[in-house]
């Protein structure tokens, strides 16, 4: 692996509401392609890479009494599917092998996960999406982040967002909120802090899974974060 790089296998948390670019919904491109050549320094410096989608271009949720929540859920899992059925074909266009796992079958569309497979994919230098969430309703794609950054034994979570790190109060409505440029995890779930939501934080603490969150629209930011560059905010979880 790249003297460079500081990690050998990453989880890469992408935000949907991020690849949407300035439209705010559906795909930018132009924000695609930019992450995937940035995963292509990655990937050949030797850095295993697995990635989660959210769903938030397309689905928010449950947003009318009308809809049952699992089924609200539900829709939110086939919009990650959607959404790495994309992010890996632009992939695949900046010159990546690419696999798409999920929890749970898509016909020819994904494969089952299992991490006897993840591991053979990762040795064959392949990048691995993870679609459709945990499977189940009520958990969100940080739960599935966590769940499968422990089950794929990954060094560090970067999470790219659409905000550069972890504020003590919502920046955009408080001019004055201070950004933590390191943070335990302990901290993040005693002041429920919005960086994931709360499963997934005691996930993390549980199982010792530390995190940069860092904003995707920052230049080179996954590759800056991949080679542990001090910036966004490091989640330290001893």
């Amino acid at each position: 692996m790249s003297e460079h790089m500081k990690y050998q296998r990453v989880l890469l948390k992408l935000s949907g509401e991020a690849l949407a670019g300035p439209k705010g919904t559906g795909f930018d491109e132009a924000t695609c392609m930019g992450v995937a050549k940035q995963v292509k320094q990655l990937v050949d410096a030797g850095v295993q890479v697995g990635i989660v989608i959210g769903g938030g271009n397309f689905w928010r949720g449950r947003t009318s009494n009308a809809i049952d929540r699992v089924k609200a859920d539900q829709i939110g899992m086939l919009a990650t599917v959607m959404n790495c059925v994309y992010v890996s074909e632009i992939f695949r266009t900046a010159g990546m092998d690419t696999r798409i796992l999920s929890p749970f079958a898509c016909g020819t569309i994904t494969e089952l996960f299992s991490k006897d497979l993840v591991r053979t994919y990762f040795a064959e230098n392949k990048v691995v999406f993870f679609a459709g969430g945990t499977g189940h309703p009520y958990f969100s794609t940080d739960t599935a982040t966590v769940l499968r950054a422990i089950e794929i034994e990954a060094d560090v979570i970067l999470l790219a967002k659409a905000i550069d790190g972890i504020y003590d109060s919502d920046p955009k409505i408080n001019p004055d909120a201070k950004k933590y440029d390191v943070i335990p995890i302990q901290q993040v779930l005693d002041e429920r802090l919005a960086a994931i939501d709360l499963s997934a934080t005691i996930m993390c603490l549980e199982n010792h899974m530390p995190m940069l969150v860092f904003g995707l629209e920052e230049e080179n930011s996954i590759v800056r974060a991949a080679r542990g560059e001090k910036f966004g905010t490091i989640v330290t979880a001893d």
